[in-house]
């Protein structure tokens, strides 16, 4: 009971200083949180300074373009106002009226294509409305006492703008823009008032906003006065007058920028301004300092959250190092043992990587070589079904290096781990006997195999040919090792291992070995006698698999491998096999020649129970699928084959009925051979069903299904019996 493999160290122990180690320690754990506190704070004045000054640049370009907006809109206004006065000229309010149809038609004219316009109008001296650009004939309104009437009079003919009223005729909420006549003899003649619509404001100051709340877009008078303002404050009291804002309007200031608390909303708000030309009127843009504050939070929160997780991972790895180093203070004379456990981890990990990814590698290919496989052998079936037509020499050729083939994908798939299995209680007394001329013939004429058995050997439970092969693998092994003859003893004996004796977990087992006496291993090749791929024969002359697949066969069957050799001596190989707590299995019985005759019957025309069954073959490989399809025709079936388990599922979904569907597991798309096979016993019971693969991942799946499974290549009298099952006569 010898270990696989031992590792020693001789590594020289440093001399140690705790004290200075643990002072390194606390200092590094003192920078780790000074260090990222202070980048923190520096960080976060200058993001909070740059947010700020974004905001501030921000106010400034959205005033720039809402200033030449309103620049554009009220220098259209005064020149439309010029144009009416210059085309009333001093008509005095009774011409004025007289020509009211042709002026309203082109005051429409005028407003029809401004989207900014609510109405224009002309006033009489009295302020009685003339002519109106939406109605005709104009309704009897008159604004004598109205704000902008009286003022307009006042200030003829310079424009004057209105607080924010809602119009008589047009019933919508708008200021204007009024500017009065005056008659070459300076009479008053009366105002041109044209309306525009806040909304029109409003709208553009949203999209210009782009969905910030934080942004507020207004249009002012001088006097502090809003005309419109974005978003709407319900307070609509006039700001106050006393404010840095109202100052700046006052003292005529053209443009500039402040940060204040709002009269209007009392937030807090980076504020500015321009002057809209020459007229008496301000565009404004304010940033809310509350919600740069907050963002700024926000982001510092983020950027110190993101900073902590690493200075956490630090913290703890400092403090488990501290931790690590007081208890490596109190057990200093633990500590080589302790390194040389951490390195045989590593090296087993790194192991571990390579063998599994070996495995993959090695898995893939065995599948696709089965699919060759399988197209081999059912081609051959088929010619053989057809009595070979003067080729049997050569498919007899085929099939002989068809089964080499098939031995060494069933050694890779074993390999890998992923060869179905068919596991099975086995009495190793019966199984050995039955084996023995097997391996007599795997060795050169030169060796001799003896076989001793102890009595009452336990039962085992795994798959026979697996295990055959791995016998066959030692013994192949053995006798090339003994290339001028030898003797091969194989001994089979109950056992039962203590973990604290052995590597081997405790338990029961029978134990197989196989000794011969030719020329032995030396120490580095016994600890690398179990490694896929490696080989002391020649270039070409080995795989390198054989003791890897016999490993394999052990640990599949619940038990482990392991050599013992000296170079010169001889080597013994043990199989530990875990004890089956029950009966074994009856030997299969050989097949009746009255059933070999019987599967021959497709061919030879008779009646046969497949004829006319309905087959659906699904199949990604088309050269496999052919030779399926091809036998089964052969029996009579009538087959339809799809590439993938997604597109029979369609079908079946679709309502055909097929009396067998025979699909391959492992398939491209978003469905395999399990799922289909799930899919169908869910949704067609009574659906007959057969599955094939190469591989056995899913294979636990198909059992809990109670589906049966063929391992490929399967011979097609394996495929019959599933599907028609022999009665001897």
């Amino acid at each position: 009971m010898d270990s696989t493999e031992t590792a020693t160290f001789d590594l020289p122990l440093p001399a140690r200083n705790f004290a200075s180690m643990r002072r390194v320690l606390l200092l590094v754990l003192g920078a780790s949180i000074l260090i990222p506190l202070a980048c923190l704070c520096i960080y976060g004045y200058y993001d909070h300074q740059r947010r700020f000054a974004d905001a501030q640049e921000l106010t400034e370009r959205l005033t720039r373009v809402a200033d030449e907006h309103a620049l554009k809109v009220i220098d259209l206004n005064e020149q439309l106002e010029t144009r009416i006065a210059d085309q009333l000229g001093d008509s005095n309010d009774a011409l004025v009226k007289s020509r009211e149809e042709a002026l309203h038609r082109t005051l429409d004219d005028m407003s029809g294509t401004l989207a900014q316009v609510a109405a224009i109008s002309v006033f009489g001296e009295n302020g009685a409305l003339l002519v109106n650009s939406r109605w005709y004939p104009a309704p009897a309104v008159s604004i004598a006492k109205r704000d902008d009437f009286e003022s307009a009079r006042a200030v003829a003919p310079v424009t004057y703008f209105s607080l924010p009223l809602r119009g008589k005729v047009e019933q919508s909420d708008v200021f204007t823009t009024t500017m009065g006549r005056i008659g070459r003899n300076g009479q008053f003649l009366g105002v041109v008032s044209i309306a525009l619509k806040r909304s029109y404001f409003t709208d553009f100051y949203r999209e210009l906003a782009a969905g910030d709340r934080a942004v507020v877009i207004g249009l002012y008078r001088r006097d502090g006065s809003i005309l419109a303002r974005f978003p709407a404050s319900d307070d609509s009291t006039q700001p106050a007058t006393n404010t840095p804002f109202t100052d700046a309007f006052r003292n005529n200031e053209l443009y500039g920028s402040m940060r204040m608390r709002s009269s209007v909303d009392h937030v807090e708000r980076m504020l500015a301004f321009r002057r809209v030309g020459d007229y008496p009127l301000y565009v404004s843009t304010g940033y809310a300092a509350s919600a740069v504050e907050q963002r700024w939070r926000g982001n510092l929160a983020l950027v110190a959250g993101i900073a902590l997780l690493p200075c956490i991972a630090v913290w703890l790895l400092i403090a488990f190092s501290i931790r690590r180093l007081n208890a490596e203070q109190a057990a200093w004379e633990r500590w080589q043992a302790e390194v040389a456990t951490r390195l045989s981890i590593e090296a087993s990990s790194r192991q571990l990587r390579r063998m599994g990814a070996l495995g993959n590698l090695v898995a893939n290919v065995a599948h696709d070589f089965n699919n060759l496989l399988m197209v081999v052998a059912s081609n051959m079936e088929l010619a053989r079904r057809k009595h070979f037509n003067d080729v049997e020499s050569e498919v007899l050729a085929v099939e002989r290096a068809t089964a080499g083939a098939e031995s060494l994908a069933r050694r890779l798939m074993s390999v890998a781990r992923k060869q179905p299995l068919k596991h099975e209680s086995i009495d190793p007394a019966v199984w050995l006997r039955n084996v023995l001329d097997l391996v007599k013939t795997s060795v050169h004429p030169s060796v001799t195999v003896t076989l001793e058995l102890s009595p009452d050997l336990w039962t085992i439970m795994a798959d026979h040919v697996e295990l055959e092969l791995a016998l066959v693998n030692i013994a192949v092994n053995a006798s090339e090792a003994m290339p001028h003859g030898g003797r091969i003893v194989i001994r089979c004996q109950n056992a039962r291992v203590r973990g604290a004796e052995t590597d081997i977990p405790d338990g029961e087992y029978v134990l197989v070995s196989v000794t011969d006496n030719g020329e032995g291993m030396s120490e580095q090749t016994r600890r690398r006698a179990f490694e896929p791929l490696f080989t002391t024969k020649q270039r070409g002359a080995g795989t390198g698999l054989g003791l890897v697949q016999v490993l394999a066969a052990c640990e599949q069957a619940g038990g482990t491998a392991r050599i013992t050799s000296v170079a010169g001596a001889g080597t013994t190989v043990r199989l530990y096999l875990p004890r089956h707590h029950g009966t074994a299995a009856p030997a299969e019985p050989e097949p009746s020649p009255v059933a070999s005759v019987s599967t021959s019957s497709a061919v030879s025309g008779e009646e046969h129970p497949l004829r006319g069954m309905s087959v659906l073959l699904v199949e990604d490989n088309e050269d496999v699928a052919a030779g399926v399809m091809a036998v089964l025709e052969v029996f009579g079936c009538t087959v339809h084959h799809e590439v993938s388990a997604d597109a029979a599922f369609e079908l079946l979904g679709e309502g055909y009925a097929f009396d067998l569907v025979l699909s391959d597991v492992q398939m491209p798309g978003s469905m395999n051979g399990i799922d289909l096979a799930e899919q169908i016993m869910q949704r067609l019971p009574s659906q007959k069903l057969v599955l094939m693969t190469g591989y056995a991942d899913e294979l636990e799946r198909a059992k809990h299904l109670n589906v049966p499974v063929l391992a490929k290549p399967f011979d097609m009298d394996d495929l019959l019996d599933l599907i028609a099952p022999r009665v001897p006569h």
